[in-house]
């Protein structure tokens, strides 16, 4: 997995705090209130560490990229680990909840990231997927000044691109492209790792909803 946000991670903690900001309640509310550890796999600068420990969780945190646990480790003193996504270095069922934030756009094997943290759940524990929604965002989506979004013919074109045609040339996919799933092979991915969907949401009122978020369980 290459750890593309490498030197842009200040760029990025400045230009998406906002963000992560308004996602919180809609985080908090997929979560619940829980017991025991959490991996937070691709925890990036560490916005929502203290997040998940407000639901009496202890938390790890996870990414690729040492330049963005850098600044996580200025908001929390939780442990924190550089490692590959697709190859967790934990013994089966060693956390009670995993979670997954914006991560599905920008590794390499979301099937293989899926299916590691699936093992290191333990059963019955709880995974939360949180990131862009694959129908109305991605290199197939051209956005409009009135908030309106055209989806093109390309929709169904999943794998890594970069550059893409409706892309501006100062947003994050212009820095570090991504990797785009169609809806199916999104929701699939879960299913196949061995975890039960227990809850689908679009958070926000946004009239066309830039997130998808899903609460799954491992069987």
């Amino acid at each position: 997995m290459t750890a593309r946000y490498n030197g842009l991670a200040d760029w990025y903690d400045e230009r998406f705090r906002e963000g992560a900001e308004d996602n919180r309640p809609y985080l908090l509310e997929l979560l619940g209130q829980g017991t025991g550890r959490c991996l937070d796999l691709g925890c990036g600068t560490g916005w929502n560490l203290a997040t998940i420990e407000q639901t009496g969780r202890s938390v790890v945190g996870a990414d690729r990229s040492s330049d963005q646990l850098r600044l996580a480790r200025t908001r929390s003193d939780a442990p924190l680990v550089e490692l590959d996504g697709a190859h967790l270095p934990f013994r089966d069922g060693a956390f009670s909840t995993v979670t997954t934030l914006w991560i599905s756009t920008d590794v390499d094997d979301f099937a293989g990231t899926i299916r590691e943290a699936a093992r290191v759940l333990e059963p019955g524990g709880v995974l939360i997927s949180y990131g862009v929604h694959p129908c109305f965002n991605g290199p197939h989506v051209e956005y409009h000044e009135d908030g309106a979004r055209t989806a093109h013919t390309t929709y169904r074109e999943s794998g890594r691109h970069q550059p893409a045609p409706y892309w501006s040339d100062e947003g994050i996919r212009a820095n570090v492209g991504m990797r785009h799933l169609p809806l199916a092979e999104f929701l699939t991915t879960f299913l196949q790792a061995g975890l039960a969907i227990e809850r689908v949401m679009e958070p926000r009122e946004d009239p066309v909803p830039h997130a998808l978020a899903v609460r799954t369980r491992r069987l």
